[in-house]
């Protein structure tokens, strides 16, 4: 019989870890909201609109939404 020192726990999918977002422009200048493990985001017409998307879909939790840095795409 293992100890439960000896039970390694599988790492988490990514549909079961927190939601989280990055937020910016699209090379053509669109503001998109990314989910980070590429499950989900969308275009928007506004840097706030996008926020305000984000910040509803994670529960508003403080270090799930980002600003990026670099230039976004959605994932096909």
């Amino acid at each position: 019989m293992p100890h439960p020192a000896d039970v390694i726990a599988p790492a988490p999918s990514p549909a079961r870890l927190p939601l989280a977002f990055l937020v910016g422009r699209s090379a053509e200048g669109h503001w998109l909201a990314v989910e980070t493990h590429g499950l989900g985001g969308g275009i928007f017409r506004t840097c706030r609109d996008a926020l305000h998307y984000a910040a509803a879909e994670t529960g508003r939790r403080p270090d799930a939404v980002r600003l990026a840095d670099t230039t976004l795409a959605l994932a096909p």
